[in-house]
């Protein structure tokens, strides 16, 4: 297939990523059919055995923990199925991949606060965030959620990349007055639109005063954990963390687990499907640690007024002052894509080639792809060329381009199984993002809701 394309290279050198140090590999390969490997080398979460139970029928490895990818099978309505039961009723899911990483002591808030891009000393005890931390090249090494539990302790809850040897290491030479270590709490996810009521049924009806990204300290069956108003799919939802996980997993799991199913719902995989039509990012996914926030509508995270010094700082305001001038930084920019072809019901086994449909250049390349029910046609996230986005636009390309459907058009070459012709490529056209807005907005969301109100009422 690497040569259908117009390249004799297989890892398509048109595709312009000269300013990466470690290009992704954008061969088409497919889907190998293989067996992931079970064995002592990657960790069992506290939940695995449960999921398995639960009837897990694929799993990846994530943070370096096994992590169920699939529980209705294809034959039951597969990834979809449990997209109904996300969107419509309530799910439980399996993030114990979601390690707690606890920075402690006198230091903490300092600390924190140089390590990520927005202002840790502006978040309260019994809150959390989402945030970014940078390396000093302004690239992305994760998103978590960070969570302040008490006045001297924060928990990073990383997505997949492994955190908590870079906090150890800066604070090396940094010398903070803290600890950095790996705590055994575990998270699960309840998702959904009647994940109210499954909370209720576990730790009572005070649940309902926890505030977006509010915390609250409760017991489900004798256990201790913590309630975060948080989640990965856009639609309402909670977290639980379970403190001593190793030993209270069973214990929270089974009762949290028979009100998801009273209610109508039941264990899921994480909705990557949902996400994206939210515009949630999926790290190693659409960003890594050569990503710069302003290639991925994360540039509100980038603070114009943070006293504070942080790691990625320095390369993020000259960035910023580019951006402002007019000047593109960068090659690519990831945009949303609305695009044609048969219905995209699964995860994406490659990063498939995006082209100019003027020149049929490859030029890009899709991240995170998936059919979306209510919108009736394929949305998906992917990097495009920065110059071809301003030469279409005429503005400084900052994250505006996210905020309506545009007609720039690309080529994307769908394998066979979803294209409408094979071997031909499928129309594209950059597209508002979120696709599908979410129940709690995110800052860049507010904002911008924000502004339509006010350009109404002039």
């Amino acid at each position: 297939m690497s040569d259908n394309h117009g390249s004799d290279h297989p890892n398509y050198p048109s595709v312009d990523q000269s300013d990466r140090v470690l290009p992704r590999n954008l061969r088409q390969t497919g889907d190998a059919d293989i067996q992931l490997l079970i064995s002592t080398r990657v960790r069992k979460s506290p939940f695995w055995h449960l999921s398995v139970e639960e009837g897990c029928w694929r799993a990846t490895v994530y943070n370096r923990i096994y992590h169920p990818r699939g529980m209705v099978k294809p034959e039951d309505g597969g990834a979809m199925a449990e997209y109904d039961l996300l969107v419509n009723h309530v799910t439980l899911w399996n993030v114990a991949v979601e390690r707690q990483i606890r920075v402690k002591g006198p230091d903490a808030e300092a600390f924190t606060d140089y390590v990520i891009t927005r202002d840790a000393t502006e978040i309260e005890p019994m809150k959390g965030r989402y945030v970014i931390l940078c390396n000093e090249n302004g690239g992305i090494l994760n998103d978590p959620v960070l969570l302040r539990p008490e006045e001297d302790e924060f928990w990073f809850s990383i997505s997949d990349s492994t955190l908590m040897l870079w906090l150890q290491g800066v604070n090396v030479e940094a010398g903070f007055d803290v600890e950095i270590d790996e705590i055994d709490v575990s998270p699960m996810q309840i998702q959904g639109p009647k994940s109210v009521d499954v909370m209720e049924d576990v730790v009572g009806p005070e649940v309902n005063e926890i505030p977006y990204y509010g915390l609250m300290d409760a017991e489900v069956n004798g256990c201790d954990v913590l309630i975060s108003q948080t989640g990965f799919s856009g639609e309402k939802g909670f977290e639980i963390y379970v403190k001593d996980s190793m030993e209270n997993a069973e214990k929270v799991w089974n009762p949290v687990m028979e009100s998801v199913r009273d209610h109508g719902g039941d264990v899921i995989a994480p909705s990557h499907h949902r996400r994206i039509a939210a515009g949630i990012l999926s790290w190693g996914q659409d960003m890594d640690h050569e990503t710069s926030p302003f290639q991925v509508n994360l540039g509100y995270h980038v603070p114009d007024n943070k006293e504070g010094d942080y790691i990625g700082k320095e390369e993020l305001e000259r960035q910023q002052e580019l951006i402002d001038n007019g000047e593109y930084p960068f090659n690519l920019k990831l945009v949303g894509l609305k695009l044609a072809g048969e219905p995209i019901r699964d995860y994406a086994s490659d990063f498939w080639l995006i082209s100019d449909p003027e020149t049929g250049e490859e030029c890009g390349y899709v991240t995170s792809p998936w059919w979306n029910p209510e919108l009736e046609t394929n949305i998906a996230l992917g990097f495009v060329p920065a110059e071809k986005l301003q030469e279409e636009v005429d503005a400084p390309l900052d994250d505006r381009i996210y905020e309506q459907d545009t007609d720039i058009e690309f080529a994307v070459h769908l394998p066979d199984e979803y294209a409408e012709e094979p071997g031909e490529p499928v129309y594209a056209k950059v597209s508002e993002v979120p696709f599908k807005p979410s129940v709690n907005p995110s800052a860049r969301e507010q904002a911008k809701l924000h502004a339509r109100e006010q350009a109404q009422d002039e």
